[in-house]
């Protein structure tokens, strides 16, 4: 079958008006923060939704999009409606059990990593899905050498992108095995291809390391810890032999954290310290504050409490100048409230439980519901703190809210948060 020639998105592309394509991206990406949306906006995104690649897009970007142009609807943007583009759904006979595909993913998730790895000269990718419910990753390995290009590049950074959305709706048990598949495969592309031009070669090392840290973060987050610890390890050679300072600041701020949720805190300090090193010459404040928020936490694991909150006064002083062009795509998720979940860690490992309480109190109150996984991860952290803090009846009924929202998430993390308030609450009564 013949398939249809893209239609360019005029409507679309005036309303960008006399913006650069990455001005207008940003914008997207400002107004995402606005409403407390998650979306990787960059200039190709832009050019593929103008050149007509793109004819819907997913409910994150409807949700911004919509926010940005009040009074449009999706056809006034220039989309198809979601039901020509996505398809019709197969018809369940009365009485008959709805196929699993059907009832476990939603139109948006059945998409992920749709064509996230081409076919390209000689080696053979296999599309690639991470939908929850869905046909598991089947990926071969390239066979000789072929050249690299746009489309194998894009297919990474589309990877990095579709594993982090599927965590923050879902947490990491169920994603980490099928999410190895695409890591396994970019990390083939750079021993067998060769590369059209220096730039595809910097992005796709860019894109693999990225890679490796969210395929890390979600066996650091389904405790995995000495999976992640090799993922991280991985993602940080990779940025040392490209010389991607960005990538080298993430790799060392996600090993400071797996340190020490290992106990591991001199460790973790060290490598709070040499993120922040790498990322002195990045124009990142939001950056240079997450990286704070990791050694007060290192300090506070070892019992320094002077240290700590030093660190503490460096992270609220990076925080405030608010955030930038050169932010990091993948600190999106890092706002006040992540920001207040934080503290709240440093003050629970100094044992302070009643001010760990107020910040996890903060830190809830200010999550977008949207964020179903990070939400209910806050509200574990509350119940922990309110239980040590001596306030058995709050900590049990934050307890059950937490409980009550797990449909459809699945985090070692908030089990073991649960499980450690239900240990404290026992040895109250």
């Amino acid at each position: 079958m013949a398939m249809s020639r893209a239609v360019p998105n005029l409507a679309f592309r005036r309303l960008r008006g006399q913006h650069s394509p990455a001005e207008f991206a940003a914008a997207v990406r400002r107004a995402a923060r606005e409403i407390g949306e998650q979306v990787a906006c960059d200039a190709r995104y832009i050019g593929r939704v103008e050149a007509g690649e793109i004819r819907c897009p997913n409910y994150a970007y409807e949700r911004v999009f919509l926010h940005m142009f009040p009074g449009l609807g999706l056809s006034d943007l220039g989309f198809s409606a979601r039901e020509t583009v996505r398809g019709r759904r197969q018809a369940v006979p009365a009485g008959a059990a709805p196929p699993a595909a059907i009832t476990t993913r939603n139109d948006e998730e059945s998409d992920v990593l749709r064509r996230a790895f081409m076919t390209s000269g000689s080696a053979t990718l296999a599309a690639a899905s991470l939908g929850l419910g869905g046909p598991a990753v089947a990926i071969p390995s390239p066979r000789g050498t072929h050249r690299i290009g746009e489309a194998e590049v894009r297919a990474v950074e589309d990877a990095v992108r579709r594993i982090r959305l599927l965590d923050d709706r879902h947490g990491a048990d169920g994603l980490y095995k099928v999410a190895a598949q695409p890591l396994r495969t970019a990390y083939a592309l750079l021993d067998t291809g060769t590369m059209s031009r220096r730039s595809t070669e910097d992005r796709l090392h860019a894109g693999a390391g990225e890679l490796s840290l969210s395929v890390g973060w979600l066996a650091h987050d389904s405790g995995r810890h000495e999976d992640a610890r090799s993922h991280y390890a991985e993602a940080l050679a990779t940025a040392r032999m490209a010389g991607n300072a960005a990538l080298e600041a993430h790799a060392f701020c996600n090993t400071s954290f797996l340190a020490r949720d290992t106990g591991r805190h001199r460790e973790a300090v060290r490598a709070a310290q040499a993120g922040l090193r790498a990322a002195q010459p990045l124009d990142s404040a939001r950056l240079l504050s997450l990286l704070s928020l990791r050694e007060a936490g290192a300090w506070a694991g070892l019992g320094d409490r002077s240290a700590c909150e030093q660190a503490l006064g460096r992270a609220h002083g990076w925080f405030d100048r608010g955030p930038a062009e050169g932010d990091p795509e993948w600190m999106s998720f890092f706002g006040e409230p992540e920001r207040e979940a934080l503290e709240a860690g440093c003050w629970a490992a100094l044992g302070d439980w009643g001010r760990a309480a107020r910040h996890a109190q903060r830190a809830a109150v200010l999550q977008n519901p949207h964020f179903a996984r990070n939400l209910a991860l806050y509200r574990a952290h509350l119940a922990k703190a309110l239980a040590h803090a001596g306030r058995p009846d709050e900590a049990a009924a934050e307890a059950r809210r937490v409980t009550d929202s797990l449909d459809g998430i699945a985090s070692a993390r908030i089990r073991d948060l649960l499980a450690e308030t239900s240990r404290v609450l026992a040895g109250t009564r």
